[in-house]
């Protein structure tokens, strides 16, 4: 009986642990992890736009989920949208974006000339806009990245960020 006790619980410890070890740990997503998550192309406002994988970033939290931005071609699209969306973000759990609360969803996205991150539905409709801040320090500015930033991360476009929070 005791022999068979200690099976059991060897298994259940065995059991236990694999489960641990299959669960997702959150981190920024690698470039392999974005080639499997990130889409070919994102529709936005009547038209679907080429998506740059080489400017996609993205992180996954503990439960698995996701939160996707990367850049599009936009150049289909007339100036007036062009001027504001820049990329596509796909989040699975709820952000906070500069002090605004955004909703699961898919959006696109774009930092303005006057200092504003704005977060647009499918139609084009705003429903999110928050301050951009310059990092005029940054080195070397690339056209997107994400940084783990204390209990947030940052979402840069060239020297352009905005603060992002997981809810």
């Amino acid at each position: 009986m005791k022999t068979r006790s200690a099976v059991v619980g060897c298994l259940m410890l065995a059991i236990s642990s694999l489960v641990v070890a299959q669960q997702a740990s959150k981190h920024v997503l690698t470039s392999d992890e974005l080639k499997k998550a990130v889409p070919a192309e994102y529709f936005f406002r009547e038209q679907k736009a080429p998506v740059q994988l080489r400017n996609a970033v993205g992180l996954q939290l503990a439960d698995g989920k996701m939160a996707l931005a990367a850049l599009v071609d936009a150049s289909g699209y007339s100036t007036a949208i062009q001027q504001k969306y820049q990329g596509l973000l796909i989040t699975e759990t709820k952000l906070n974006i500069g002090g605004s609360e955004l909703a699961p969803g898919q959006y696109g996205f774009g930092f303005t000339a006057d200092g504003k991150f704005l977060v647009m539905d499918v139609s084009n409709n705003d429903v999110l806009s928050a301050s951009s801040q310059t990092d005029a320090a940054l080195q070397h500015a690339v056209p997107l990245k994400l940084v783990e930033d204390g209990a947030g991360y940052k979402l840069y476009a060239g020297k352009k960020w905005v603060e992002i929070k997981v809810e």
